[in-house]
């Protein structure tokens, strides 16, 4: 067995945890969500609910590992007693290592998407005419190439362990990334159109504040934003050092996580009216702003080309952005089972890496060969179903498998004066007795309301 890893520094830990939740869907999900909701109003609910819901499924993840410092699967046995919750938690692991590798496996699919329309943005440069079509024409041969690229990108970084390699390039990928965002804003907020944007965004309307739907989408987005669910930030929090206020890092996570969000709001919503403006189509037949890959992959490419010659630059900027995110992401989620290979076999961190990335990768191009078929599937399988079960399955060891006693030991190492915090008077019981039922209720509206 190989020795574990350890983050070097705070900084590096709140960076890596809030790269592994800052992915594709902040950036092209929450702010279409926040534009076909009420604006402001839907931001509000989503920080109230990330709060009430996230954050305490957050502390759970990042507590247990801590604790046990080991992957999901052991570490769920580790806080168990008895022989039949340890064989549940044994089960819910093997269940989150399945879960995470389906989700790599069509996550690096869009994010070859994504290499290949930053590409294609060098190529209009280039006038290789012929080179872009092929780029942003979907084909099984150049959905290969890219996720192939995509994936040895990620094992490269996960082979080289925690602080060489997820925390090294997670300490350079997203300050770039927020700087790219940042002026991506303030230029796109120069151009006709954008304060139409502006105020979609930020004006609430508060009329729609009790929409059943808008509570399920903020409750979803505030649940899925945080990567919960498949154990990547478990396994984050077991290479925290003992010394740490985990309560702290959490909420530091999560607010990190909630700012790039909103940022990326203040980017794509202002761009899709000036693409408006510049006679691009950014309503579907319903009436609703279009949202998911058709957001990224149409209307947005087609307001680059309303810009004349500075929009392959700007679709260059976009298009890294968009990478980064995804590796960021790509990266936490490799790890998951990657550290499970290392720490229950002989096998080298390099050897697992590679080994396990290449079987993901066999799997993402079953998916590529059979895409009609199976890649909805898959993403509803892992994300609609899976993701909230395994969070329910956390809340319930956090909440009732786990001494009391032994989570506030544990707590205590990193803050001393944790029994008199208020994090402490509310949070046992809360994961305990609130988190299950709100998460039996989101499943239950999504899967059947």
């Amino acid at each position: 067995m190989s020795a574990r890893g350890q983050f070097s520094s705070r900084i590096g830990f709140v960076i890596a945890a809030a790269g592994s939740a800052v992915g594709l869907g902040n950036i092209w999900g929450f702010p279409t969500q926040v534009a076909s909701n009420g604006g402001a109003a839907f931001v509000l609910v989503y920080l109230v609910l990330t709060f009430l819901l996230a954050y305490p499924i957050l502390m759970a993840e990042l507590i247990i590992g801590r604790h046990a410092q080991s992957n999901m699967v052991d570490a769920l046995q580790k806080i168990s007693i008895d022989p039949i919750p340890k064989l549940i938690g044994r089960l819910t692991g093997y269940w989150g290592l399945v879960v995470v590798s389906l989700i790599l496996s069509f996550y690096a699919i869009v994010a070859g998407w994504m290499l290949a329309y930053g590409l294609q943005s060098v190529t209009n440069m280039l006038g290789m005419t012929a080179a872009s079509t092929w780029l942003t024409t979907a084909s099984i041969l150049r959905d290969i190439i890219f996720c192939v690229i995509f994936f040895v990108m990620t094992i490269l970084i996960v082979s080289k362990g925690v602080s060489n390699g997820i925390e090294k390039w997670s300490t350079r990928l997203m300050p770039m990334l927020i700087v790219l965002i940042l002026a991506l804003i303030i230029y796109v907020s120069t151009l006709d159109g954008a304060g139409q944007g502006w105020e979609v965004y930020l004006v609430p309307d508060f009329s729609k504040i009790t929409d059943p739907n808008l509570l399920i989408s903020a409750l979803g987005q505030a649940f899925f934003s945080l990567s919960l669910g498949v154990g990547t930030m478990l396994i984050y929090g077991s290479y925290v050092s003992k010394k740490e206020n985990i309560v702290v890092l959490g909420a530091s996570v999560a607010l990190v996580d909630i700012g790039i969000a909103i940022m990326a709001g203040m980017l794509i919503i202002p761009a899709m009216y000036v693409a408006l403006n510049n006679g691009v189509t950014i309503f579907n037949e319903a009436g609703d702003l279009i949202a998911g890959p058709q957001l990224i992959f149409t209307v947005i490419p087609s307001l680059f080309e309303s810009m004349g010659t500075i929009g392959p630059f700007i679709a260059l900027v976009f298009f890294l952005l968009m990478a980064i995110a995804a590796v960021t992401s790509s990266i936490s989620m490799l790890e998951v089972p990657v550290a499970y290979a290392v720490e229950n076999s002989e096998v080298s961190r390099s050897k697992a890496s590679w080994l396990i990335g290449v079987g993901i990768l066999l799997i993402s191009t079953v998916i590529i060969f059979n895409q009609a078929l199976l890649f909805d599937l898959v993403v509803a399988i892992t994300t609609q179903y899976s993701q909230p079960l395994i969070g329910l399955m956390l809340s319930i060891f956090a909440g009732w498998v786990w001494h009391r006693h032994t989570i506030l030991e544990e707590l205590k190492d990193g803050c001393p004066e944790m029994e008199s915090s208020v994090f402490w008077k509310i949070w046992p019981s809360y994961v305990r007795y609130v988190c299950p039922i709100i998460l039996i209720v989101m499943f239950y509206t999504t899967t059947f309301g």
